[in-house]
């Protein structure tokens, strides 16, 4: 690692992630891609259930410690050294943990309903839980990714409450107006919406419009000249 990537790594946005054990692992794996692509450090955050669901939805095995996690996911994610941090469920030393820690936003992706639950009640029984109550208190972004069909009175409730605390709900649910032809389009269409919270540059779908101001460019030749 040289002297260049390390100060670029330490000079990096940050922003925290953490995955639960809502279904829709794939959301969460290729968000931490596309940080890392743009040149953030991510702080990683997994619960244990997120990570049997990440064994059950994807090829990815990630081992039991977090240093051994860390190392797995930053070869998955072609993450420079240092880029890619993961902390442990009871890290309350870690910079989430605390207010007083560097400011970032907070990404639950994907989101399980019983981590809806707890952020909304102000729970803090580990890790992820605790980085979502700094993350409110200390009114930073809190972008949660729900994945659950159908919703019950209590999901929607606790939902409309994290909303006026200021979360943003982003619920797993692409759209399909860009045409998708594969299962990859379709997360693609919700990390891309993530990213553009985050203020992150993203290529990942065009935006709304581009496809008809480009075609409105192509049959005028450029001239403007049509009726």
């Amino acid at each position: 690692m040289t002297n260049t990537t390390r100060n670029n790594v330490s000079q990096a946005r940050t922003v925290n992630l953490a995955f639960t054990g809502a279904s829709g692992a794939q959301y969460g794996l290729r968000l931490l891609q596309c940080l890392v692509a743009a040149g953030c450090r991510v702080h990683v955050m997994i619960s244990k259930a997120a990570q049997i669901v990440i064994a059950t939805e994807t090829d990815l095995k990630l081992p039991g410690t977090p240093p051994a996690m860390q190392k797995t996911l930053s070869e998955y994610a072609s993450a420079e050294p240092g880029q890619v941090l993961v902390f442990g469920r009871e890290d309350w030393f870690s910079p989430p943990a605390s207010g007083s820690g560097e400011k970032a936003p907070l990404v639950v992706c994907p989101c399980s309903t019983g981590t809806l639950s707890a952020l909304a009640t102000g729970a803090s029984n580990n890790l992820i839980e605790r980085a979502g109550d700094v993350a409110l208190k200390e009114r930073r972004q809190l972008i949660l990714v729900p994945r659950e069909a159908p919703y019950s009175e209590v999901h929607l409730e606790n939902m409309l409450k994290l909303t006026r605390m200021g979360a943003v709900i982003m619920p797993a649910s692409p759209g399909f107006y860009h045409r998708p032809d594969s299962v990859q389009d379709l997360v693609d269409f919700i990390v891309a919406r993530i990213l553009d919270h985050l203020g992150v540059p993203q290529d990942l779908m065009p935006r709304w419009g581009e496809a008809r101001v480009n075609a409105k460019v192509d049959r005028d030749d450029g001239f403007g000249q049509h009726d």
